[in-house]
């Protein structure tokens, strides 16, 4: 059986300790290609199979960013690190990682330390070397296009003019197959610059919104982790839509 990293069906036998079975080298970029097998996955096999999840939350590395509105990737994994018990304690292809898992899924958190716009330097070689699926690779990030601390889980997409988004797409041979975890932080109050919106704090009201929407987003990603793209997350979807309609 021949096999590729971003094949649908690609799973990576892992004892239950979670230790993740990786590549000694690994390329900068990730290079995703098609898959040949002559026979499928035996369903009764007597070991236990598990495929490893990346979930990588993007903004920037540093005090001068903590809490702005760029850097909710960032708060979801530490929120992810805080709740699941995984530690963010080694530094590996400029990203700050945690491994651990969600219930006996192996799961290695990452928040890249070379700045939003070069996110792929990181996601890249941690995909391939790790040997995480396309479909495994769950990037979590603010979304201007959603009102402030509404959530939305996305199979696949495209950048939307998000950076970080694009650098990694960059660095997954320009695939965009992914599911994504989109939080959103609502649009500049205005003729407000964009930058300086996306470099600034959050209000008091808008921080309890978003910290309501961290906590819902530790849910929604045991939920994909777990159940995978189900008929819940849609409901999640649905009910984050109009969560702060006014009936």
């Amino acid at each position: 059986m021949l096999c590729a990293i971003s094949a649908a069906y690609t799973l990576i036998q892992y004892p239950k300790n979670t230790h993740f079975r990786a590549n000694r080298f690994a390329p900068s970029t990730f290079r995703v290609s098609a898959v040949a097998s002559s026979s499928s996955l035996d369903s009764k096999a007597t070991n236990l199979e598990y495929t490893p999840w990346l979930i990588v939350g993007l903004g920037n590395p540093g005090n001068k960013y903590h809490g702005t509105r760029h850097n909710v990737g960032f708060e979801m994994i530490d929120k992810i690190s805080q709740t699941e018990g995984i530690l963010l304690n080694t530094i590996q292809s400029k990203a700050l990682i945690g491994i651990g898992s969600i219930g006996d899924v192996p799961i290695l958190l990452a928040k890249p330390q070379a700045y939003m716009n070069y996110s792929g330097e990181s996601v890249g070689p941690l995909a391939a070397y790790y040997k995480v699926p396309l479909r495994h690779i769950l990037l979590v990030y603010d979304e201007m296009c959603l009102p402030n601390g509404v959530l939305r889980l996305q199979l696949k997409g495209g950048h939307g003019h998000h950076n970080g988004v694009k650098s990694i797409m960059g660095h997954l041979d320009g695939r965009k197959e992914f599911p994504r975890l989109c939080i959103g932080i609502g649009n500049p109050p205005g003729n407000m610059d964009m930058k300086a919106f996306l470099l600034q704090k959050f209000s008091s009201t808008e921080r309890k919104r978003i910290d309501a929407a961290l906590e819902q987003g530790v849910e929604a990603v045991r939920t994909l982790v777990l159940s995978g793209f189900s008929d819940s997350v849609t409901r999640f979807n649905l009910g984050q839509k109009y969560k702060y309609h006014k009936v």
